[in-house]
């Protein structure tokens, strides 16, 4: 990857298209919102391939991501909670939490945070055949 300085952050470009990163969300995606969205997309990446390896069939997932922050030692990133609604008929619990755990020991970026933030997976599922 190649980064070049523009006037309010950098800028890089890849494949899916040109990356703007700035300190200020007027002009780019702020590197903590990246951070947040790399762990969630991760997550959710490899929680549906074993999902689908499982053949546990869903209709949807929806994330919400949550991050705390340390104002004192250069306002880090010291947690990033992480909720996922799955919703689908026949759901088993236990399966996808299973699932979900198995996803955070093989998500490529979960792992590389592991020992400095602190990442916390919650379930919750909305089964329609009920």
């Amino acid at each position: 990857m190649e980064f070049y300085l523009k006037e309010n952050g950098v800028r890089t470009q890849l494949e899916y298209g040109e990356l703007d990163i700035s300190g200020n969300e007027d002009y780019g995606y702020r590197p903590f919102q990246l951070m947040i969205a790399s762990i969630a997309g991760c997550s959710a990446s490899v929680f549906r391939k074993i999902l689908t390896k499982k053949k546990i069939e869903i209709e949807d997932l929806h994330i919400t991501a949550e991050a705390e922050r340390d104002a004192e030692h250069a306002n880090k990133i010291t947690k990033i909670s992480l909720h996922f609604i799955v919703k689908g008929e026949n759901l088993d619990k236990g399966k996808l939490e299973k699932s979900l755990e198995l996803a955070k020991k093989n998500c490529t970026m979960v792992q590389s945070v592991k020992g400095s933030i602190e990442v916390v997976e919650t379930l919750e599922l909305i089964n329609l055949s009920n």
